[in-house]
């Protein structure tokens, strides 16, 4: 695998990893309330806001350094 299909599979990763920590915050109806007190999603946000959210910034960070000039 090159080191640009490399980079660009850490962007779409960072990509749908963000989009998905926007969707766990979205209203929805069902039988739990989630720790930010309304019906979400996904019932564990925020914890799996922050851990998707984690993963995007992760991914990112890799995708910076091999993307950085070797000497």
């Amino acid at each position: 695998m090159t080191q640009q299909t490399q980079s660009s599979l850490l962007l779409i990763a960072t990509v749908l990893l963000t989009a998905g920590a926007g969707v766990t915050l979205i209203p929805w109806s069902n039988h739990m309330v989630s720790d930010l007190g309304y019906h979400t999603l996904c019932p564990f946000a925020p914890y799996s806001t922050l851990t998707l959210l984690f993963l995007a910034g992760l991914a990112w960070v890799v995708r910076g350094y091999m993307n950085q000039p070797r000497a």
